[in-house]
Parts: structure tokens; C-alpha cells; sequence
């Protein structure tokens, strides 16, 4: 039989499931391609997007057949729908939401909706990136089960005749028209409850979870997508309050030049993103996620403040290599270097962050108490180089000083008191020092003093208060950035070489383009913002998913899936272009 767990296939065709502690990557042809267990920084139980054994799928057995496929509204819940010459076939697919910590609970529905459905189903878990064969036994009630590595599965709705072959489950489903057959998969390195979950109660209680998390969003300006993205990032937001970058590791950014990278832990400076987002659109469960999480960290490391930590709070491990050829183009790597490194600006945007809790009434004692942690951080290390927004080497960066000046303008306009006075002065005191060593002589900020192009990242102090939006200094800026940092609707970072086009160095960078659109709209320019935006959201693949970059000639996603920030930028632009009066059908409302 030939096996249906294989190739990897562009990233604009995967979806992606998430339940808060894991994620999985789903193929076009069913596949589960990744999937780490029990929790995102763990290793990966399937592997096959890299090259490594281990994989679940529930393919068509028709020779001939097309995919698609969508999300119930507002959820992760992912509908495969495969349409053959007599029969249209569509598995569903969750992560049991919302997820335990310890054990993955994993929903797949065979629907047969059109005509009888044939479906081939796979099943071989291999922990440690594929290193583990499984151990199977089939239990008196028919549930498979058994160990990988220190991880035991099991696997519950498998007809009798599933049978191992090559060390694999295999079982080839028949399913009457207008039926289902439920299936469900347990991983966990704890030992499992007595019962496996019922399929419908699971069903049921996720779809309800689901139902209650996303909030009214029908003020934005792209409501579906909005509704979307905020679904993304709950799915991404752990129970601890983490929220990881992305669900995945080492998707290359550009081929064949070692730019990949470890995304699935919780960067400070994402999470805040995220959580400014949530602040914009009235999503407390995620605000109140972010500000809890980066309080405790604030709290537990002061000045020390790493750039990202796993979602338990523990400090990321040092980037290693796995063993297996990897997603085409790049090395597979778990790690992440940025561990040793000092990121200035995570101190300003958790002002950001804690700020706009405050703004919105949700700042307890802990965040108050990390507000004044931050403050003293900025004072002690605002003369420090450090890694910046970009993690390169380290400068000083005119960005992290100025969004340092942004937080603390912030949080002295919404704490006010006595500090409030103090804390304007040493805003003042920031950007005075990016204009001694950052000021070009043209009047907009260049990126550093020995470096006198400009970066995208200088977008954010103009959008969140550093200075006015009108401020002579900010408009160069944008006006730099515009003429030499975008090219078709998209924006990038920076130059990387000087002698090459923008698009032959690296994508086009998603964070960047939604940055510019509420750049241009804090400046009153909202033609220009709707158009920034659009030009950006389109970047989607079919499931609705971001990626960090775009490739503007290939039209394909870079990097790792789904990229938090990318979304997060979304939703906020989404909404500020609402309230802006811009109607979600693409048009300045008038008389309304």
C-alpha cells in the first residue's frame, strides 16, 4: 500500500490547529504533518513537514480528487472537503479547545457529504522528531494504544479491521452518505484517564469554547478576518498566559541561507503586540492573558528581562540541530538564540501593554507593580546596546530608545501622580539621544548611529506616542520608509544590500505593511491606510493564515505558520480603520 504520510507542500496550503498548548499543521491531503506533545516546545510526535517519521492522515482513496476547505466561523476548527468524480468527502478536524496541558486530545470527523465516502486512514506516532516507533495493543473494548518514546497514545473510534502494517496503523473507512465517523487520539506522557473522551461530548464542548472566546468585532473593517485572527491568537495563548510566536520551527524565511528559526515560545515583545491589539478591539481574555504573563516575567527578572521564554515561563532553550533533511531550504533547528540576548524595546512595550490594561480597567497589582519595575529597568539600561526589534547585533537602536519613550509617556498619561512628571522627562531624555546619534541630517531617524538607512521599525513611534504623528522628524520618517523601503503595497524591514532589489534579500515583511497602514492613518491619511492595508491582507493563504514574510514574486508564504504578530497587526489596523469610518465594503462611510 502506498503510504499517504509524505511530501511537504507549500505553507500557503496548510492549516493549522491550536487548542492553547499545541498546534498542529494539516495538509491538503489530510495529513498531520506537525505536531509537537504534550506542549509547543516540546519535540514533535509528527514530523513528516521535516522529513521525519510519523505522521496521521485521512486521505481520499480516489485516485482523482481536489481539495479545499475552510474554518467554522470564529474557531479553529478546520473542515478538509475533498471533491472526487462521485463523492465530496470532508473530514473535521480540532484540537479538543480548550486544551489540557498535559494531554493532546485530537477530533477528526469523517463526514461523507455527497455520495458514500472512501477515505484511507494512517497512523504512526514517532516522538522525538521520528526517532521513537510506537508500540501498539489493541485493548478487549477495540481502542488502540501504546507507547512512543515517553509518550503513551491512544486511539479510540479505529473500525476492527485497522490493521499494523510496517509499524503503522492503517485502516481504510467506508462512511454511507450523509454519515460520519468520529475518531479521537490521546498523547500524553502522564498516564491517561480510564475512559477515552466521548466523541460528541468533545465536539460539543469545543465548539461551545469556541463560540464564547471570539468577541464582537463587527466594527473592523474586515470583520472575517478579524473574527479569524483573533481566533489565531487564542489558539496561540497558552493557560498560562503565554502566547507563542508561531506553532511551528524551522520554516525558512529565504532558502539556502540559514535564516529559520524556533517561533514556538512566548516573545515579550509579540505578546504585547497581541495584547495592544486585544486593549483595541475589547478582547479582555486575551489582554488579561498578555498582561498577566509579562507582569510575572517583569516581576521574576526586572532589568534582566529575556526577549522570550517557553509558555511556562522558563528560559529558551539553546538552539540545537534535529537530524532530518527539514522543510525544503532550510535546516531543522529547536532553540533559539535569542535567549542570550537583551532586547531593549520589550521594556517599552510592556509599558505599551500595561498601559492600554490600565486604559481598559484591567491592571492589577502586579501590573502596577511591574510598571514601576519597568521604569527602573529603562533608567538603568537605556544606555546599553542591545539586540533590538530585529535581533541582530547589537546597537543602539534609535528604535528601542524611542518605543522606550513611547511606553513611558503611556503610563505617565495614564498613572499620572507624582512619578508622571519624572517619567515625561525621561521620555524627553530618550528621544533628545536619538536625535544626537540618530538624526540624519535629511531630518527622518536613521537606524543607528554608524547606519544612516532607515527601518521600518521606526513606523511604531509616530503610531504609539513616542512624538506627535505630526512631528517633522516622524513624517520624514514615514516618508523614507515609503520611498525606500516598499515596493507594490508591500514594506520591508531594511535594505540588506544596497545593490540588490528589496525583493531578491528577503520577503516582504506582513508586521511592517500593517505598521505603515496605521502609520498613515494616525497622520490622517485614510486612503492611504486602506490601501496599505488591503495590499497586506492579501497576502493570506486559502486557510486564512499569516506567515513573518511574503514573497511578492512567487506570491508564496516565508517563515513560520501562523506568525502571531502578523495577525495581531491585522486585527488592530482592522479595527482602527473602523473606527476611522471606513465600512467593512471598502469605503469611507458618509452620514452615518
Amino acid at each position: 500500500m502506498t503510504r499517504t504520510i509524505g511530501a511537504p507542500v507549500p505553507l500557503r496550503q496548510y492549516a493549522v490547529l491550536a487548542d492553547g498548548e499545541r498546534g498542529a499543521l494539516i495538509g491538503p491531503r489530510g495529513d498531520v504533518a506537525f505536531l509537537c506533545a504534550p506542549q509547543w516546545h516540546d519535540d514533535a510526535v509528527f514530523s513528516s513537514l521535516f522529513g521525519g517519521a510519523g505522521g496521521y492522515a485521512v486521505t481520499p482513496r480516489a485516485d482523482r480528487f481536489v481539495w479545499g476547505g475552510s474554518y467554522d466561523q470564529d474557531t479553529l476548527i478546520w473542515r478538509s472537503r475533498w471533491v472526487a468524480t462521485d463523492a465530496v468527502i470532508e473530514c473535521r478536524e480540532a484540537l479538543a479547545f480548550p486544551g489540557e496541558r498535559d494531554r493532546v486530545v485530537l477530533l477528526r470527523r469523517v463526514e461523507a457529504t455527497l455520495g458514500d465516502a472512501h477515505v484511507r486512514i494512517e497512523l504512526d506516532c514517532r516522538a522525538g522528531f521520528g526517532t521513537h516507533p510506537m508500540t501498539v495493543r489493541r485493548s478487549a473494548d477495540g481502542v488502540w494504544e501504546g507507547h512512543t518514546g515517553d509518550l503513551r497514545y491512544r486511539w479510540s473510534g479505529a473500525p476492527g479491521h485497522a490493521r499494523l502494517q510496517d509499524g503503522h496503523l492503517t485502516l481504510d473507512l467506508d462512511v454511507a452518505e450523509g454519515g460520519h465517523h468520529d475518531l479521537v487520539l490521546e498523547i500524553s506522557r502522564e498516564p491517561l484517564p480510564a475512559q477515552p473522551p466521548h466523541a460528541p461530548d468533545a465536539w460539543a464542548r469545543t465548539e461551545r469554547a469556541w463560540e464564547e472566546t471570539v468577541p464582537d468585532l463587527s466594527a473592523s473593517v474586515a470583520p472575517g478576518e478579524s473574527h479569524h485572527s483573533y481566533a489565531v491568537l487564542r489558539g496561540l495563548t497558552a493557560s498560562s498566559g503565554a502566547m507563542v510566536a508561531a506553532a511551528t520551527t524551522a520554516l525558512p524565511e529565504r532558502a539556502d541561507q540559514g535564516r529559520n528559526y524556533d517561533y514556538r515560545y512566548a516573545w515579550i515583545r509579540d505578546q504585547c503586540f497581541a495584547g495592544q491589539a486585544a486593549a483595541a478591539v475589547g478582547g479582555h481574555d486575551l489582554l488579561d492573558s498578555a498582561t498577566r504573563f509579562v507582569s510575572a516575567r517583569v516581576l521574576a527578572d526586572g532589568a534582566q528581562l529575556r526577549p522570550a521564554y517557553t509558555v511556562d515561563g522558563d528560559p529558551v532553550p539553546d538552539e540545537r540541530r534535529v537530524p532530518l533533511p527539514g522543510y525544503p531550504g532550510a535546516p531543522v533547528r529547536v532553540g533559539n538564540r535569542a535567549n542570550k540576548q537583551f532586547q531593549l524595546d520589550a521594556f517599552g512595550e510592556s509599558l505599551l501593554l500595561l498601559s492600554a490594561a490600565d486604559r481598559a480597567g484591567r491592571l492589577d497589582g502586579d501590573g502596577t507593580k511591574a510598571i514601576e519595575v519597568l521604569v527602573g529597568a529603562i533608567e538603568q539600561r537605556r544606555g546599553d546596546a542591545d539586540a533590538g526589534i530585529w535581533e541582530l547585533d547589537d546597537r543602539r537602536w534609535a528604535h528601542s530608545r524611542l518605543i522606550c519613550a513611547a511606553g513611558l509617556r503611556a503610563a505617565a498619561e495614564q498613572r499620572g501622580g507624582a512619578r508622571a512628571q519624572d517619567w515625561q522627562a525621561l521620555a524627553d531624555q530618550l528621544v533628545a539621544s536619538v536625535d544626537r546619534d540618530c538624526l540624519n541630517s535629511d531630518g527622518y531617524w536613521q537606524r543607528s548611529p554608524h547606519d544612516p538607512e532607515v527601518d521600518a521599525s521606526l513606523l511604531l513611534p509616530g503610531i504609539r506616542g513616542a512624538v506627535p504623528a505630526q512631528d517633522p522628524r516622524n513624517l520624514r520618517t514615514v516618508e523614507e520608509i515609503v520611498d525606500r523601503l516598499t515596493d507594490d503595497g508591500f514594506v520591508y524591514r531594511f535594505r540588506q544590500d544596497p545593490d540588490r532589489p528589496l525583493h531578491e534579500c528577503e520577503g516582504a515583511f506582513l508586521l511592517c505593511g500593517f505598521h505603515l497602514s496605521l502609520a498613515a492613518l494616525v497622520q490622517g491619511d485614510v486612503a492611504a491606510a486602506l490601501r496599505w492595508f488591503e495590499r497586506n491582507r492579501g497576502a493570506l493563504g486559502p486557510p486564512g493564515l499569516f506567515t513573518e514574510e511574503y514573497d511578492v514574486i512567487q506570491r508564496q508564504l516565508r517563515g513560520n505558520l501562523p506568525q502571531a504578530f502578523v495577525h495581531a497587526s491585522l486585527l488592530e489596523a482592522a479595527q482602527r480603520l473602523g473606527e476611522a469610518g471606513v465600512s467593512s465594503r471598502g469605503f469611507q462611510a458618509r452620514g452615518r
